[in-house]
């Protein structure tokens, strides 16, 4: 969750019943457990919703692949740099094939 550990939520938590005090902190708390329910009264019917769009398919998509905490920067450069497309070295074998026949003639 965001990468907070329960230590940390804990701390948080402390922090914010000594600011709000014991006479604002009822309502502080019931206003966070509201928040929270509607947020996932939304995500429950965005997630309906998109069913409904998408269909049976819905349930065949790999939502790992499409997880934006697999797109590291450094990890995309350095497989870019370090993996050779297939394609890309065919393309460039033949090119070299080419410029030496070229020399030859």
């Amino acid at each position: 969750m965001f990468g907070l550990t329960f230590d940390k939520i804990v701390v948080i938590a402390l922090i914010a019943g000594f600011l709000l005090g014991p006479q604002r902190l009822p309502a502080a708390a019931a206003a966070l457990g509201r928040m929270v329910r509607t947020l996932r009264k939304l995500a429950d019917d965005t997630t309906g919703r998109l069913r409904e769009e998408v269909g049976p398919e819905f349930d065949d998509i790999d939502w790992t692949r499409l997880d934006p905490r697999r797109y590291d920067p450094r990890r995309i450069i350095r497989d870019a740099l370090t993996l050779e497309p297939a394609e890309t070295t065919e393309r460039a074998r033949a090119t070299a094939a080419e410029h030496d026949r070229a020399g030859e003639a």
